[in-house]
């Protein structure tokens, strides 16, 4: 069974993440399998609108941890010093080029977040041109504690820079409620009426013809693409690589190591731990 699936209905194209016994996370694959899909639908004359999903109760839980975070040794995105910097720019630019053929797209592309968006799974969902949450969704870039930075760079774009701070400042998760109320996405409904409320909206957009659709994205990508988004997103791949080989992303790593990457998520998302001095934070003060 592939990672990403697609199938069509008329003039929809759906394309889901597929890996539900790890929550739809990111793994060597996933990035091309993905924008493979879009480049499909976007070879489809048929085709007007893309929804795009997740499989099982998660929407995506970003990178695969138990790999890229708690495997010994060194891997694709957390190397062993010396750091080749350009290696690591190679690697993550390429995937954040996968996730941005969503915001490349001339068809427009819908989220339908039913459950977590976090991490590089927050990345993937804020490239559409439009989310639906449901009111019990999640969404986060919990990484912005420590071991990562936001390569697509969409929270700002999305947010404006006060609210992109609020949420990179703390790396809190938020609800659907809350994501709608600040604007991160479309609108927020409860999970029981998530999919009428995708498939009402898809089937009004698949009544315009595809040139009108993607004359429309094409003005107003190009509005925020000329505020700058390739330069930031190029900041925002180098810094997240440097984040994951500063001495407190190597130290994250070294605990997901010795403890497992659950209770080393635990503790940065909830801040008990002092990745500086690489020890509880109970036991530092």
């Amino acid at each position: 069974m592939s990672k990403v699936l697609y199938t069509k209905t008329g003039r929809i194209a759906r394309i889901t993440l597929n890996r539900p016994d790890v929550f739809n996370a990111i793994d060597d694959a996933v990035p091309a399998l993905l924008s493979a899909a879009v480049a499909e639908a976007n070879g489809d004359d048929d085709v007007h609108v893309i929804i795009l999903a997740g499989e099982g109760p998660a929407f995506c839980a970003g990178y695969d941890l138990t790999f890229y975070a708690g495997g010994a040794g060194s891997d694709a995105v957390s190397q062993e010093m010396p750091w080749d910097p350009l290696k690591d720019y190679a690697f993550i630019s390429r995937n954040t080029e996968h996730f941005m053929s969503l915001w490349r797209s001339a068809k427009p592309v819908i989220c339908k977040l039913h459950g977590p968006a976090v991490a590089g799974g927050s990345d993937i969902a804020l490239c559409c041109d439009l989310v639906i949450a449901a009111e019990t969704a999640s969404i986060g870039y919990m990484p912005a504690r420590v071991w990562g930075s936001p390569t697509t760079a969409m929270w700002v774009y999305r947010l404006g820079p006060e609210q992109a701070k609020r949420m990179l400042l703390t790396g809190d998760k938020i609800d659907g409620r809350e994501a709608a109320r600040i604007g991160l996405v479309l609108e927020a409904v409860p999970a029981a009426d998530l999919d009428d409320r995708v498939e009402a909206l898809a089937a009004r957009m698949a009544t315009v013809p595809i040139n009108q659709l993607t004359m429309q994205k094409m003005i107003i990508n190009q509005a925020i693409e000329a505020m700058g988004l390739a330069q930031t997103q190029r900041l925002a791949t180098i810094m997240d690589g440097i984040a994951r080989h500063s001495p407190e992303g190597m130290a994250f790593k070294q605990r997901s190591e010795t403890v497992g990457w659950k209770q080393a998520v635990v503790e940065r998302d909830h801040g008990t731990y002092d990745w500086t001095k690489d020890s509880p934070i109970d036991e530092a003060t």
